[in-house]
């Protein structure tokens, strides 16, 4: 038997998350397959994973406001405006920490990870400054949620 790290677990049904990062990783592949030329994984760099990135904006669904639309800065504008529909930061962050751990869980090594490259860093930070401007939404980091400390029983008065 092959003992790979992408095996499934011992349940044999992988989670929802193991299930989103292989499907993630299988459309890279044919985009990388698709690019012209053809690329090949050990040669994909930052640069392309942004091309990757712009290229998954037109299956967007979230409507990002250009600085003339009047609704520019609001959440949730009255009515329709011609505005693009883009991939939400949010999706975009989560979509590059799945394929950063399936690239080294398929044999890439961290130090060449084209998905932590820098660039790819700081193309999403400035898609979370400018969405967070022309959406109205601020992106607060969340906190942890810390299980609540553990009380230790009342002591009992039976003497």
């Amino acid at each position: 038997t092959s003992s790979s790290s992408s095996a499934p677990p011992a349940s044999g049904t992988l989670s929802r998350y193991e299930n989103q990062k292989r499907r993630d990783w299988n459309t890279f592949g044919q985009y990388l397959r698709n690019h012209r030329p053809p690329l090949s994984l050990s040669r994909c760099s930052g640069a392309h994973v942004l091309e990757f990135l712009r290229y998954l904006d037109q299956f967007g669904k979230t409507k990002v406001h250009s600085q003339i639309c009047p609704f520019f800065g609001h959440p949730n504008p009255p009515a329709p405006c011609p505005c693009p529909l883009r991939q939400a930061w949010g999706s975009l962050d989560a979509l590059i920490g799945r394929l950063r751990a399936a690239f080294e869980e398929n044999g890439g090594k961290p130090e060449d990870n084209p998905f932590g490259a820098r660039a790819v860093r700081l193309f999403l930070r400035e898609v979370r400054d400018s969405q967070s401007k022309a959406r109205g939404i601020s992106y607060e980091k969340k906190k942890r949620k810390r299980p609540p400390p553990q009380q230790p029983p009342p002591p009992s008065n039976a003497t």
